[in-house]
């Protein structure tokens, strides 16, 4: 058993599947039942006046859009900050500039691997060929 002390509240718990203690999950699906009767009153609403409304905090609200239980798909005012640029976005956890980024940094860090191993394949053959020249 894991004891450790839940994020949320600072108590004491097992930690297991979950990432904060019972009492916290409970709280967490009333904050979501919030949350999600207010949104659908006010679609017109946005991050900060949910939070507002419902007392449950922004950092909350964007995880319940990040995983998917809050669809801002009807809202067209809710939207998260990009977790690299801040800018808003509607969905994920990047804008579609920073996720492209991050793409051609992958490209080119798999392209300088490539170039580093051919480097070290070409000394090794070399390093083998100037030994068998160099035993005769």
């Amino acid at each position: 058993m894991n004891l450790t002390y839940c994020p949320r509240c600072n108590k004491l718990f097992a930690k297991g599947i979950r990432e904060v203690c019972n009492s916290c999950v409970v709280e967490i699906e009333k904050e979501y039942e919030r949350v999600a009767a207010f949104l659908k009153e006010h679609k017109g609403a946005n991050i900060h006046e949910v939070s507002e409304a419902t007392e449950v905090s922004v950092k909350q609200i964007t995880k319940f859009i990040r995983e998917g239980r809050v669809s801002t798909a009807n809202l067209p005012n809710l939207s998260v900050p990009c977790e690299v640029c801040g800018l808003p976005i509607r969905e994920g956890t990047m804008c579609d500039s920073c996720r492209a980024k991050l793409q051609r940094d992958v490209r080119n860090l798999q392209s300088q691997a490539n170039l580093a191993r051919q480097n070290i394949l070409q000394d090794s053959k070399a390093s083998k060929a100037f030994q068998i020249r160099d035993r005769h």
